[in-house]
């Protein structure tokens, strides 16, 4: 079986970080890298999503093709342009993001253009929470879950918070933990576990806000926090992973390929939902964590994920 992953896919535009500044183009979106990462890694995905018409579009799907991602889900739209992002880097290699959308294609796609088909074939869904920003494309992101639920998928999750995407928050967190209630593997990143504790109705703890995704049904909530431990939080313990130190030079793609190493851990053990016992899913992580440290020190995003023999 293999790993839908839904939602955006666009253009970043790398920053060399000279006066004058140029920018150097690059594949990205948040599920596209995941997609990539998993293929790269040997394993089989999809990409499903919407794309504009025109040259970035054509690019993106090829690129998405000659990594060797299943594009069959992928639609395209002359209506919206496709999503554009302007990435700068600091010395230590983090980024700062200037998003062009919306508008763009990825926000266009409809609950009745996902194919049947794709759930039958397909054992997880991977998702993330761009595609919650704006009404339309929330409700088809909700629909696509709902769907992979009935066929039995594995829902994974990974918050990937860019608050400058979403015109306002009033709908931020309320979105999010829809979404949490609905997945079995979920990963935030520390920042954005303290985002969520801040802004449900009522200010909440770090534990509190780990207590309620338990309780919800999330069956294992990994936390990861830059280069110091992993933790993961799962319904009969905690655990803890270690993450070996490199130089970064560009965290673009870091979370994605943790989660992309994650996914094609899983699905190759054949494991399904009523399996994900937690030392499986620490495996996962450890190998996760081995592919995020290779990313780091590379730029780009496609191109920056690593093989197995990189490993």
């Amino acid at each position: 079986m293999s790993v839908i992953c839904f939602g955006e896919v666009l253009v970043d535009f790398l920053s060399d970080g000279q006066t004058p500044e140029s920018f150097t183009k690059y594949a990205g979106g948040a599920p596209a890298n995941v997609a990539v990462g998993i293929s790269k890694l040997g394993g089989e995905s999809s990409f499903c999503g919407m794309l504009g018409n025109d040259m970035f579009g054509d690019f993106l799907h090829q690129e998405l093709r000659d990594f060797g991602v299943n594009v069959d889900y992928c639609v395209a739209t002359s209506v919206a342009k496709t999503a554009l992002a302007f990435v700068s880097l600091d010395e230590q290699g983090e980024r700062s993001f200037s998003f062009y959308r919306p508008p763009a294609a990825d926000l266009l796609f409809k609950a009745e253009q996902f194919d049947l088909q794709m759930f039958a074939s397909h054992g997880y869904f991977h998702f993330c929470s761009n595609s919650l920003t704006e009404k339309s494309i929330h409700q088809a992101t909700m629909a696509g879950v709902e769907l992979a639920k009935q066929h039995g998928l594995i829902i994974s999750f990974d918050m990937n918070l860019r608050l400058n995407l979403w015109p306002h928050q009033r709908y931020t967190a309320e979105r999010i933990w829809q979404c949490l209630s609905q997945s079995h593997i979920v990963k935030l990143a520390k920042e954005e576990l303290t985002f969520l504790s801040k802004n449900s109705h009522k200010s909440i703890s770090d534990e509190q806000t780990i207590t309620r995704c338990l309780g919800l049904g999330v069956k294992h909530l990994i936390i990861t926090d830059g280069d110091r431990p992993i933790t993961i939080h799962s319904q009969d313990q905690i655990s803890q992973i270690h993450v070996s130190p490199v130089v970064a030079c560009d965290t673009t793609a870091a979370g994605d390929s943790f989660m992309a190493g994650v996914l094609y851990y899983l699905n190759k053990q054949a494991i399904d939902h009523t399996q994900l016992n937690t030392t499986e899913v620490i495996n996962a992580a450890e190998f996760g964590a081995k592919c995020a440290a290779v990313t780091v020190t590379r730029y780009g995003s496609f191109s920056a994920l690593p093989s197995t023999n990189d490993l």
